[in-house]
């Protein structure tokens, strides 16, 4: 299976032509804030720099502003203070340049029932500009990537959460890009499901170079996947590095204790006022 992946990564990397590769820093936040117009502050100044190539996770409380700051990141949440570049590009003044160059998996899978797989995937290719014969073969190339090939041309209803799933990873990676949003990208999918998306990351970011930002509530994951570590509390970036480091910081081998070291005072004070964006 392994030799099968890499074959199918090499034909993705051939037809990127090099032009997923960044270098440098991916992402950059300066002071990146988020109030919204009742007086609610999602985001109180995230300061981050992710570089290309890393997996950077954020991890936090519900409401501490991780799937907030991943919103602006992806321009789908306009910031109300700071800075952002992603890609060398600003969010605010350059989208849609944005947009072109990242891919963006939500929490909520949001497929289409009548649709196969396949044509989903070649549906986004498309949207993205992709000509219909290249978007037909990325689709075959990331379905067996997600280890979904056999049931490529199955209807979506029929497939389960884990699965669609799957399919969404393949649809925001269609178009080849340099960088990749996934918020909460294995919520409540079994174990079996979980790794089969975990590989899948690893392969993409080892083959082809893609820098990956991703929210999880998953220690495991997050131990697993990520380079670095920003730990959200009440919307900003209380602390940061990579696992080891997070864990010698609290000495302790669990990343769980590093996360409820750095976020009880969340869990104590019972901090409800602040919301991610829907």
């Amino acid at each position: 299976m392994l030799d099968e992946l890499e074959h199918v990564l090499d034909d993705l990397l051939a037809r990127a032509g090099g032009a997923s590769r960044l270098t440098g820093d991916a992402i950059v936040a300066d002071d990146l804030g988020k109030t919204y117009p009742d007086g609610t502050e999602a985001v109180r100044g995230v300061t981050l720099r992710v570089r290309a190539g890393e997996c950077y996770g954020l991890l936090g409380p519900n409401g501490a502003g991780k799937s907030t700051t991943v919103g602006m990141l992806g321009t789908l949440v306009r910031p109300t203070a700071g800075r952002a570049l992603v890609a060398g590009f600003d969010v605010m003044a350059q989208p849609r340049e944005v947009r072109r160059r990242i891919g963006f998996a939500m929490q909520d899978v949001g497929v289409d029932a009548f649709a196969t797989a396949r044509e989903l995937l070649v549906l986004q290719g498309r949207l993205h500009g992709v000509s219909r014969a290249e978007a037909a073969a990325r689709a075959r190339l990331l379905l067996e990537l997600v280890d979904l090939a056999d049931v490529a041309g199955q209807r979506l209803a029929g497939f389960s959460g884990g699965m669609q799933r799957r399919v969404d990873l393949a649809s925001a990676l269609i178009h080849l890009p340099p960088i990749v949003f996934l918020d909460e990208p294995t919520e409540g999918l079994d174990p079996r499901a979980r790794t089969a998306i975990w590989d899948a990351l690893d392969q993409l970011r080892r083959s082809l170079g893609v820098t990956v930002v991703l929210t999880t509530h998953y220690m495991d994951e997050a131990d697993r996947l990520c380079d670095r570590l920003g730990i959200i509390d009440r919307g900003t970036v209380v602390t940061e590095g990579t696992p080891a480091k997070l864990k010698a910081s609290v000495g302790s081998a669990s990343l769980e204790d590093v996360y409820l070291h750095y976020t009880g005072r969340a869990f104590a004070a019972g901090d409800t006022d602040l919301r991610e964006a829907a």
